[in-house]
């Protein structure tokens, strides 16, 4: 996409995919299902502080809407792409695009599953548009394999384009400069009663890969440092009595422990925790929680291994070389009581809020979520969180909050994944998670919202979001710079697409980001682009596709903004 001497030297010491899948929230293809389906409709006809979505082991029979469906809908594609920069150079490459893939969404009584894959190769005109293969995909489902007990699982593989320094952005390109995200989780949830009380038990495993090659890092230069892969545990038990059961309040009792071991430099981040917890009834659409309990977090990692001038050793991928023999280091040690109170409204079943403020990690913490569909065409998902994890942890905690029942967004020219899907299931963005992905471990506070309407022939959609991450990092490692530096990321995003008749259809997306990082090394920027899709069925199986797109990178000085235009002609055959 854009790829220039000047991008690579401003992003040499951070990576920051959220540029790019924030697009996602919004970013509008035409519809992966039936060659006739309008633009986002569906191609077949659900964050909260370390815990992780366990309310689907209480769903009841017939998968995430309650129907019985089994759609598959494997195709081909052939595409020819032209990629333009517009600024500060004049380049043109231009691709032809062979793909493959299928889109599913199957639900049953006691199970449900969304997926979308796609296989590409992209053969290069020209000595400077090279050869590649693209793998990218999303799954997310459950399945009851007995009463009261059910297996989750999910799995994500996209790729982002952007510059060999290792920062991506918006927009569409198939050159050099990618990071390809693999990350997959699976575990039981469990629920029952044993009398008037009702017990509940949550295990997940999650493992997540950023496959990037990343130059050599220069010595003593800490913060260059790029996520490799990293196993993510979480198990929770709770058991609670309703109020008016036993007592005029509710009581419940509540432990959990979170670990996420990352390769980089052996680190660690490690929370355990177990909470008393009270529910006051107000009226009968809301109610009052307070807790109270014990939390020990501790973040730790080993230092690089040196050379005999004292200067880190760096493996040929960019990434420091752990000394396994060095002692553990503390970056962070958290423990002592912890406490918040709360409110949870309901006053229909189309509407929901749980809010709750109280002290978490050694200071202030909040949180909640805000759920509202007016009728079965729209809905609004708000969450608030904070927390602390690993680039990993992040990754698998929201994709086990992912619906089951969603379409895949793509980009309209290279047909990569975008970061969130369309559904009116739930919370459906993965953007939050999707930021800058150094290897230090990090506090994450944000709030991300998005709106999806779908009507017969109109689809449309607006996600916005904010994520700090201040990362923790060892004083006395090789990542000691980035301890304490702050990277945020706001993102805005929008979609629009419908059919013009029974034969065609187009679509529009637009996004703005402003990515800023107190890393002297890094330089604030701001992302944006637009893109327009036109569709039309030429028989009942073929269609043919038309796209442009345009994305900008604007700079502060001495560097100069960049911009980059792209092009598709393509026909796809669905089988």
């Amino acid at each position: 996409m854009i790829s220039t001497p000047g991008m690579r030297a401003t992003a040499a010491s951070l990576i920051a995919l959220g540029s790019c899948f924030p697009v996602a929230a919004t970013a509008q293809s035409i519809a992966y299902g039936d060659v006739a389906a309008a633009p986002g409709e569906a191609a077949s006809g659900g964050v909260d502080g370390q815990s992780m979505n366990s309310g689907r082991s209480q769903r009841g029979p017939g998968g995430a809407r309650g129907g019985r469906r089994a759609v598959i809908i494997p195709y081909a594609e052939l595409n020819q792409i032209v990629d333009a920069q517009l600024s500060p150079g004049d380049d043109i490459l231009t691709y032809t695009q062979v793909a493959v893939g299928a889109d599913a969404s199957l639900s049953g009584r006691n199970n449900a599953v969304s997926a979308s894959v796609r296989y590409a190769h992209h053969f290069g005109w020209g000595k400077q548009a090279g050869d590649g293969d693209t793998i990218s995909g999303l799954v997310n489902g459950y399945a009851t394999v007995a009463r009261g007990l059910t297996i989750e699982g999910g799995a994500l593989a996209t790729r982002a384009s952007g510059d060999a320094g290792g920062r991506t952005f918006g927009g569409g390109s198939v050159g050099e400069g990618t990071s390809t995200v693999y990350s997959a989780y699976a575990g039981p949830s469990f629920a029952t009663r044993a009398g008037d009380v009702a017990v509940s038990a949550n295990y997940r495993a999650g493992y997540t890969k950023v496959d990037q090659e990343i130059g050599a890092v220069a010595p003593g230069v800490g913060s260059v440092d790029v996520f490799d892969e990293s196993v993510v545990q979480l198990a929770d038990v709770s058991a609670a009595v309703a109020p008016g059961v036993a007592a005029p309040v509710g009581v419940g009792v509540a432990a959990s422990v979170y670990q996420e071991d990352v390769s980089n430099l052996d680190q660690r981040v490690r929370d355990m925790q177990v909470r008393a917890i009270v529910t006051l009834p107000v009226n009968r659409t809301v109610q009052v929680t307070g807790a109270v309990g014990y939390e020990n977090v501790e973040l730790s990692s080993r230092d690089a291994l040196r050379d005999a001038n004292g200067a880190p050793i760096v493996a040929g991928n960019g990434r420091y070389v752990t000394d396994e023999s060095s002692p553990r280091q503390i970056a962070y040690d958290v423990d002592g009581l912890i406490w918040d109170v709360g409110v949870m409204w309901r006053p229909s079943r189309r509407t929901s809020l749980a809010a709750h403020v109280g002290r978490r990690y050694g200071s202030t913490s909040f949180g909640g979520t805000f759920a509202y569909a007016p009728n079965d065409r729209s809905t609004l998902s708000i969450t608030v969180y904070d927390n602390v994890a690993g680039f990993g942890g992040q990754i698998t905690r929201l994709l086990d909050d992912l619906p089951e029942d969603f379409e895949a967004v793509r980009d309209p020219i290279t047909g990569e994944l975008r970061g969130c899907v369309s559904s009116l299931s739930g919370n459906g963005c993965l953007a939050g998670a999707l930021g800058s992905v150094r290897s230090a471990t990090f506090r994450a506070r944000g709030v991300a919202a998005n709106y999806t309407l779908q009507l017969n022939t109109l689809s449309a959609g607006l996600g916005a979001g904010y994520d700090r991450r201040n990362f923790l990092a060892a004083r006395n490692t090789v990542l000691a710079s980035a301890n304490g530096v702050v990277d945020e990321n706001y993102w805005l995003t929008a979609f629009l697409g419908g059919r013009l008749d029974q034969q065609s259809g187009w679509a529009a997306n637009g996004y703005a980001q402003w990515l800023s990082s107190e890393d002297l090394l890094f330089d604030d920027v701001t992302a944006i682009g637009a893109s327009a899709s036109y569709y039309r069925i030429l028989t009942a199986r073929l269609r043919a596709t038309a796209a442009l797109g345009i994305d900008g990178l604007l700079q502060d000085e001495p560097l100069v903004d960049i911009w980059n235009a792209s092009a598709l002609l393509g026909v796809r055959y669905s089988f």
